[in-house]
């Protein structure tokens, strides 16, 4: 029987892309629920909504149309039907998608559509409060983690790769500076959730990590 499994983990720790990988190989679903928080604060960019406003956001979460939708070896991220995949990944919209999590309007809008998108197992969620808040009773937690340095330098290849060229140090500054707003939030902070597998994936490569929580996934299936 397919089970649920909860990937959380701070900024650049890998889980979106192991959560990724876990889905394709044991053939789940997979939820990436920043996305979902991405989506609400471009909307609200596009729209001239301030990521303060928490009662039109609150609107903006309950009314998203949105979608995943696997394309070769990536998943697509739809919303009302347009492919907003890579206008989501910017710094300035992933800042957007801290500062918009904050608001318990967005977050009980996104997190009841998350359990419901969950809710008949096999399915792969990568978050930063899934195993905590999302799905409490996933059949396995796991937390993603590494160093700040090692977590910094990829934030910092990935942006190349993209085209955009920041000084290292700035990058580090600014992950370290996520993960202090993740993780003081009042509601859904960033946490290791009881009963989650912590796996530091600072010396192993993303197929190593998938290969790891893919076996405890084996593991824990009825």
């Amino acid at each position: 029987m397919p089970i649920a499994i909860a990937i959380d983990g701070p900024a650049a720790s890998g889980k979106g892309t192991v959560a990724r990988g876990v889905a394709r190989r044991l053939g789940y679903r997979y939820l990436d629920t920043g996305a979902m928080y991405r989506a609400v604060a471009l909307l609200a960019q596009q729209r001239g909504v301030d990521w303060t406003d928490s009662q039109a956001l609150g609107r903006l979460a309950r009314q998203l149309d949105l979608d995943f939708r696997w394309d070769g070896e990536y998943a697509k991220v739809l919303v009302d039907g347009h492919d907003i995949s890579g206008a989501i990944r910017s710094q300035e919209i992933g800042w957007g998608a801290s500062a918009v999590a904050v608001h318990p309007s967005v977050r009980s809008a996104l997190v009841a559509r998350q359990r419901v998108l969950a809710d008949h197992g096999g399915v792969v969620v990568d978050g930063r409060d899934i195993g905590s808040v999302v799905l409490p009773q996933a059949e396995l937690k796991i937390y993603l983690d590494a160093t700040l340095d090692e977590r910094a330098r990829r934030r910092h290849d990935e942006l190349r790769r993209r085209g955009i060229h920041q000084n290292l140090a700035q990058v580090r500054d600014e992950v370290a500076a996520r993960d202090a707003q993740d993780s003081g939030r009042a509601t859904g902070p960033l946490a290791v959730a009881p009963g989650a597998v912590r796996v530091d994936t600072t010396n192993h490569s993303i197929a190593e990590v998938i290969e790891i929580v893919a076996k405890l996934a084996k593991d824990r299936c009825p």
